[in-house]
């Protein structure tokens, strides 16, 4: 199986996740093409993603020095900038309706042999390629806050998702010196519906007062070898991400994965995690 990357590759959305991404495939040699909603949004994008390629050459992981790397950067407002990619990744909120738009805006951009990836954490992605008229040519890319410390990419495979499409993401993956794990499309798939469920746990024992949120993360940091807690984890991804999540698996799959109070007044206080400064932990 080639590993070999697309030439060029396009992102839609340059918030943290989709710079993340963005800088996973400039720093393997392809030209991204980044597009965001305004002329502010596409500044800030750029700036996140060339902070983070100039991190890389400070430790020496570029193969190139960092002008030539940020010269295959382009970014804009304007869908027109993907119509050479080979792949668009779509890197949007976690909000139906936001996504379906997104991919829609994508695939009228895109040339006939272009695959679009969706970065749903949770979100059905056969339900989304209902918005493509060539649903086969979507697949799930999940990747991992950080993306660029991040081993892996959760391939998530769709009612009419491609067979090649499969192959070629398992080879973008490891082009990406990651690893890839295939699942079904189901809601949460293996990694949202694991990591969700094991933080709400962990709220609902601090909820409990059965210990500090320190104590709990230290207990499976500790106690299992998790490189992270499940809370500091969830102040990382954000309360308001958790929450959705939440939300909707417990809509799809049953009363186990209810938010806890704890979670819903944080998130009603603003208390979003690291990026307010305040979560389960301070920032």
């Amino acid at each position: 199986m080639s590993t070999e990357l697309p030439a060029q590759v396009g992102v839609l959305g340059g918030g943290r996740m989709g710079a993340g991404i963005a800088h996973a495939f400039l720093v393997k040699g392809a030209s991204v093409a980044v597009v965001e909603r305004d002329d502010d949004a596409a500044a800030a994008a750029q700036e996140r993603i060339l902070s983070a390629v100039a991190a890389s050459a400070e430790r020496g992981l570029l193969d190139e020095s960092e002008a030539a790397c940020g010269e295959r950067l382009a970014v804009g407002t304007d869908a027109a900038l993907f119509a050479g990619c080979g792949l668009v990744v779509e890197a949007v909120p976690e909000d139906f309706q936001i996504k379906g738009d997104s991919l829609r805006r994508i695939e009228a951009a895109l040339g006939e042999d272009a695959w679009i990836g969706t970065n749903t954490s949770s979100l059905s992605v056969s339900d989304l390629a209902d918005a493509l008229e060539r649903p086969e040519r979507l697949v799930g890319l999940h990747f991992f806050n950080p993306v660029p410390a991040s081993s892996l990419i959760e391939v998530v495979v769709a009612e009419k998702t491609a067979p090649e499409l499969v192959d070629a993401a398992r080879a973008w993956a490891e082009g990406l010196g990651k690893t890839a794990v295939v699942v079904k499309d189901v809601p949460g798939f293996a990694s949202s519906r694991l990591g969700v469920a094991i933080a709400l746990e962990a709220m609902r024992m601090v909820e409990e007062g059965v210990a500090s949120a320190e104590d709990i993360d230290n207990a499976m940091v500790l106690g299992y070898r998790h490189p992270v807690g499940p809370l500091k984890t969830t102040d990382i991804v954000g309360l308001d991400v958790r929450l959705g999540i939440a939300e909707y698996l417990a809509s799809t799959l049953g009363e186990r994965f209810e938010p806890p109070a704890i979670l819903r007044d944080k998130v009603a206080r603003g208390e979003l995690g690291r990026k307010s400064g305040q979560g389960f932990y301070t920032w």
